[in-house]
């Protein structure tokens, strides 16, 4: 090799290291980010997205867009981020039914749930509100588990579709409060609501943010919430456990993540802003007011969480015989 081969290849290597280390500390993100939501727009997990994403516009100095991609129970939004890019800049945000429902509810998905995701962090916890028509002749869930108990089968529970999360948190009360009731599924939370109104449905655990506005004009009753502790939008409401039901705590929650192979530095950045984002107040009382609780996590805690309702769903999917067509 000539000396003038090897000083033109070691300019070249050069060239090429100086590149690459470059665009390795080129600053994330450096152009618009977008922010999967697997739904329509205006349920739970797409307004927290938007929250989000305004406060991270702010922060980033880059337009966080949020696009709907629903269908499928979710399966449509999260196989288009499964298979997208890991550069940071196409995510999921996805919820406790894409995430720790639908691999125990469907027996092929289009991705492996397993490994098709990198968690970033909790957003919010979703809780649900266990509401009553007003034409049930309770007042409150011992009065209601009673009328159940002494009519097994007869009392219905409404939920919006098979497999979901309200489905399964009706299977849980059932289960722990040892009573038997009928499921009568819907396509979709709006017309189960509509349902309820009219009386041709006894109970329906919903979103807070669904149901709020229909139980503060008296056209239903709030019984109580399904989570661990009292909703700060409904802070009157009994938690389950507090009205006389242990062991029923459930509910939604709402989460970013990544494609599969993002590099941990961008995975660690985005989890530290939102965790920055959801310590504003302003953000905090934007997400209480449509019914969310904000919470922040790790990665690592969101796997953990992930696996723990991963397991705990699958379980009653399994013991319930849970089928979706």
């Amino acid at each position: 090799m000539t000396p003038f081969i090897r000083a033109l290849l070691a300019l070249t290597t050069a060239t090429l290291l100086a590149g690459f280390t470059s665009a390795q500390n080129i600053a994330f993100p450096n152009k618009p980010v977008t922010l999967v939501v697997p739904f329509p727009p205006g349920g739970g997990t797409d307004i927290g997205a938007r929250v989000i994403a305004q406060k991270l516009t702010v922060k980033w100095g880059q337009t966080v867009v949020v696009e709907n991609r629903a269908g499928a129970a979710g399966l449509v939004g999260a196989d288009m981020v499964a298979k997208a890019k890991p550069d940071g800049y196409t995510l999921l945000v996805g919820n406790v039914g894409t995430q720790a429902i639908n691999p125990s509810l469907y027996a092929k998905m289009p991705y492996n749930a397993d490994t098709a995701f990198a968690p970033i962090s909790m957003i919010a916890e979703l809780p649900f509100l266990m509401m009553a028509s007003t034409k049930v002749p309770a007042k409150s869930v011992r009065e209601f588990v009673a009328l159940a108990k002494a009519a097994p089968g007869t009392r219905t529970f409404a939920s919006s579709g098979n497999g979901g999360s309200p489905h399964l948190t009706g299977e849980i009360f059932q289960a722990a409060a040892g009573v038997k009731m009928t499921h009568v599924p819907y396509k979709g939370g709006g017309p189960a609501l509509t349902d309820l109104m009219a009386g041709h449905v006894d109970i329906l655990f919903a979103s807070v943010l669904e149901g709020s506005g229909h139980v503060k004009a008296g056209k239903l009753q709030a019984f109580a919430m399904s989570s661990a502790t009292r909703s700060p939008a409904l802070p009157d409401v009994p938690t389950l456990a507090e009205a006389g039901v242990s062991g029923a705590e459930s509910g939604s929650w709402i989460a970013m993540f990544a494609p599969a192979g993002t590099p941990q530095t961008i995975i660690d950045k985005i989890a530290a802003d939102i965790k920055d984002a959801l310590s504003v107040a302003e953000t905090r009382d934007k997400l209480i007011a449509q019914g969310a609780t904000p919470q922040s996590t790790t990665p690592a805690e969101l796997k953990a969480i992930i696996d723990r309702d991963r397991a705990r769903y699958g379980k009653v999917i399994v013991e319930r015989a849970i089928l979706v067509e």
